[in-house]
């Protein structure tokens, strides 16, 4: 019997990669219209490179990027860009209702919610509470507050022990198979996959292994399964 869901955040409660890349480009446009001497296309592109390289969470992008074109670190640059990509992004913060509808579901069934996030601890806080998601939860795991990350199967360890459940009663719910569901699977927890298809080989690897994985179309199917 299931006691306790846990959930992955981005781009599983809400998404994040397409609003990422428009925020991304918003920011380049005003950089270059700040002064970066390049054209829109390549800024972009050496943007991405440098989150390619740096990963998501790195917290200085814009100024790599700036003294790779420019040769230095012109502030004002640096900082148009910053700007604008957060007041991008955060204009297009919205929550799907589906989200809202289950977790408040499973809150008045007395499940137990947890999440389980890869990331800075507080650019995560700040994306739970802007979309006002922070209530549902009984339990915020991040990956920098332990010093894990997923899918080490100790993340899912210790939010299991936060919530005093089990994994024979628990359940992750997660976008990613990589990070989300083998995590999960090699936690000994049931797991659903979302805003993801399964490949032919994630479906052997499954099979081989015995692990127990569903896809799941929305998460408004909790509410049927559960």
């Amino acid at each position: 019997m299931i006691k306790a869901v846990f959930f992955d955040m981005d781009d599983t409660l809400y998404d994040t990669s397409g609003f990422a890349a428009i925020a991304r480009r918003a920011a380049v446009k005003s950089m270059v219209n700040n002064g970066l001497k390049c054209t829109e296309k390549e800024g972009y592109e050496y943007l991405m490179d440098i989150v390619k390289e740096k990963g998501s969470n790195y917290d200085k992008h814009f100024n790599i990027l700036t003294k790779e074109v420019n040769g230095t670190e012109d502030p004002l640059i640096v900082v148009s860009g910053i700007i604008t990509y957060h007041n991008t992004k955060f204009s297009m913060f919205k929550l799907e209702p589906e989200c809202f509808s289950t977790l408040l579901y499973l809150k008045t069934q007395d499940y137990k919610i947890g999440l389980i996030t890869n990331g800075k601890e507080l650019k995560q806080w700040e994306k739970l509470v802007r979309l006002g998601l922070y209530p549902f939860f009984d339990q915020v795991i991040t990956s920098e507050s332990v010093n894990i990350e997923k899918p080490n199967p100790e993340i899912f360890k210790i939010a299991m022990d936060r919530l005093n459940v089990s994994s024979e009663t628990s359940l992750m719910v997660g976008n990613s198979f990589e990070t989300d569901i083998l995590g999960a699977c090699k936690a000994g927890i049931q797991s659903m996959i979302i805003n993801s298809k399964l490949t032919e080989e994630q479906k052997n690897i499954i099979k081989d292994n015995k692990y127990q994985v569903t896809e799941l179309s929305s998460l408004i199917d909790l509410m049927d399964i559960l």
